[in-house]
């Protein structure tokens, strides 16, 4: 059984030429270009702040995909999802103050 997204029996220089034509495409590469992004604005919040209050602003992430999820992919906004988002930001919010 061969999947969709493998690639085609060939030669080293298709599977070389396939890699690439992957490493360029756009949405691959500005993943990569945010994943470093990121990894830098990560490497100078651990410059300015303790981890233990820099750490738990991770865990907002969540909240805001699911705010742009439903803003800008008109996603289902339901109240248990609003109540996770809750207890999200709550414990965020104890966590850095107690």
């Amino acid at each position: 059984m061969k999947l969709g997204w493998q690639m085609a029996d060939g030669g080293l220089w298709i599977k070389i030429k396939c890699y690439l034509s992957l490493l360029f495409d756009p949405f691959i590469l500005s993943g990569f270009i945010a994943a470093f992004v990121a990894s830098i604005c990560w490497t100078m919040a651990m410059t300015k702040f303790e981890i233990t209050t820099a750490y738990p602003f991770m865990s907002i992430s969540p909240a805001i995909v699911f705010l742009l999820g439903v803003c800008i992919l008109n996603e289902t906004f339901t109240i248990g999802k609003v109540v996770g988002l809750v207890l999200i930001i709550l414990g965020t919010i104890a966590t850095v103050k107690f």
